[in-house]
This record gives structure tokens, sequence and C-alpha cells, in this order.
């Protein structure tokens, strides 16, 4: 049995300016020890999904007209919220965007860590603070002991997202939402973050779904990608596959627009023009259209699918491999750019 299937889920807000399509079915599957990285800019959906696996958005005005999560043959969706109580914290726990506006600030770290493990588990308030303090030490946080009785406030940065770490690993998960875990950190913490996230993962076999905008964390943690835009999943694939090989106009737009270390050649940095489509009102055909320095004539009336473009490499395109390929070497060579 998958530990975690996502079929065409699609979460929707009622607004006074309209139906807003945040999550516009979505469908995948997330295995046991697997690393899933989820990549796309502000505004595609990627915390409105990772909120909808945990069912924390408010409803209303959200509601869920079609889909199905189903968290070891259970759909968390049709569940009541009691249950969906006992699985939130336990088996699927998620480390939010900003520690310290989800660390409460009137308890200790220690409480907010024990608290966790003794709503989900039945043990003695000792018990749930030694092992709150070895979840501490875990997470690379020196005296956990002393540690355990100071206040969001007496920690650092990365010691805020440290704990954060630790209280979603006190019950050991069996998935783990990671929501822009190294936002706003700079490039040394970022990095002792992500080791930490991979030496967890290995030792608690917890699978992982990184959502960032950040192409550099998915490349260097995850075992495949997604990538999404407008609601959607417009690509997907092996790490590989996705950063080498790009099959949709938009993944090789997010590639051409940050610098990347992998390479030694000198290539020219191309920002995606315009701005991500309002999810009031989609654009006809492929969302993407309007930025597309690829587009097709048939692209403003067809809604492209996802897909095969290679062995287990899905995108949602009208151009083939060959066709993107020409494409990118004339924009290599200088041949072609922007739209047109």
């Amino acid at each position: 049995m998958d530990l975690l299937k996502v079929t065409n889920l699609k979460t929707y807000f009622h607004t006074p300016d309209g139906l807003v399509k945040a999550v516009n079915g979505i469908s995948f599957t997330l295995n046991r020890g697997e690393i899933l990285g989820i990549v796309g800019e502000s505004g595609s959906g990627k915390s409105v999904m990772s909120l909808s696996l945990m069912r924390l958005n408010q409803t209303p005005p959200a509601f869920y007209p079609e889909g199905e999560i189903l968290f070891e043959g259970k759909n968390l969706l049709e569940i009541s919220e009691d249950e969906m109580k006992k699985i939130r914290g336990n088996d699927i726990a998620m480390i939010f965007q900003d520690p310290m506006t989800s660390l409460n600030p009137v308890f200790t770290i220690g409480d907010q860590i024990m608290e966790v493990i003794r709503a989900h588990q039945k043990v003695s308030r000792q018990e749930a603070r030694e092992r709150a303090i070895g979840v501490l030490r875990d997470v690379g946080i020196a005296n956990p002991e002393t540690r355990m009785n100071e206040y969001p406030h007496q920690y650092s940065g990365g010691m805020r997202q440290r704990a954060m770490i630790a209280m979603a690993l006190a019950c050991n998960p069996k998935v783990l939402i990671a929501d822009e875990p190294t936002t706003a950190l700079d490039v040394t913490i970022q990095a002792q973050i992500l080791e930490l996230m991979v030496s967890l993962q290995e030792k608690y076999g917890t699978a992982i779904i990184m959502i960032t905008h950040d192409l550099g964390v998915v490349a260097r943690l995850a075992d495949w990608i997604m990538v999404m835009y407008a609601g959607r999943v417009v690509e997907e694939g092996s790490t590989d596959d996705v950063f080498y090989q790009p099959a949709m106009p938009y993944t090789w737009s997010l590639l051409r627009s940050q610098p990347r270390l992998d390479t030694t050649e000198k290539v020219r940095l191309l920002p995606i023009k315009g701005q991500p489509p309002s999810l009031i009102s989609l654009p006809e055909g492929c969302s993407f259209r309007p930025r597309c320095p690829f587009v097709l004539e048939d692209c403003s009336v067809t809604v492209p699918e996802l897909v095969e473009k290679g062995t287990a490499h899905r995108a949602a395109c009208l151009l083939d491999r060959a066709e993107m390929e020409r494409n990118i070497n004339l924009v290599e060579t200088g041949g072609r750019g922007g739209n047109e």
C-alpha cells in the first residue's frame, strides 16, 4: 500500500472577488523514505496544497470539490475532525514557514514540544520531558536540558527552526511536510538545516515533502520533483530529468532565472516576463502561455495535460522533446528570446 496517494485534489476558496482555484487537480504518490520536492513561484498553490494534506485550510471559505488524499488507504477528506487530530502531528507533521509566528511566545520551547508528545502518546510528563530533551539533542541544540526552559525569543533564527523540526519529529511521523523550512535564514544556517533534515530522514525513515521556491534546495535533497504553476502540476520527474532535461518551458525558465553552481559555463540569466496569472480568472488555454518564450498558436485554445516525455518524466506542454530542445538551443545561441 502507498504511504500517501493524492488523486485529483482540488482546493477552492469562495471570496468576494470570485472563486479562487488554488489547487486545481493535483495527483502524486509518496512512498516510505522518499523525499519529494515541490517547486514554483509564490502563488502557485504549494502552501495551500500542503495545508490541504493536513486539512488546515479554514472551511469555509475553503472547500474540496473533488479529489482524494489517501493516507495508508484512509481518505483524509472523509474522516471526522477528531480522527484527523489523531493523525495530524502524530503520523503527518509539518514544519511551517516562519518559526517565530508558529511558536507560542508565552510558553517555553520544552513545554511546546512536550504538549505535542502528550497529545498523541500516553506518557507521563517526565517521560515526555526526556523525549523532548532527546529530540532537541537530535536536531543539534546544545545544552538541551537548559534550553528546554527557554522561550522562543531567546533562540536565534536557526535555533527556532531546529526547535520547529524537533516539534515535528517528536512523535516520529511517517510523513513530514516542510514548507519553505529555510526561508529568512542565512546561507550557512540553511546548509546546516538541510544537512540536519537529511540525517534525520535517514535515522527515522520519514518520507518528506519539501516545498520551496529555491531550486538549489530540492536539487540537493529531493529524489523526485513536482513543478507547480497556477494551481496545477506542470512537470514531474526525477531530480536529474527535471534539472538537466526540462520538458516544460516554465521549468526551463525557472532554471534560467537563477544562477547555477553545477556548471562552469557563463550563462546569461533570463528573467521570466510578466506575473503569475490570477487564480480567479485563468487565461484561456495554457496558463503559462502569456509568459512562455516558446508559445505556439494552439496554446491559446488547448489546456495541456501531463503526458510522458521520458521514463517516469511527464510535462504539461504541447511541445515534444525535439521541439523543446530546438527552442532551448536557439535561445542558448542567441537566436531567440522572450516571446519572440
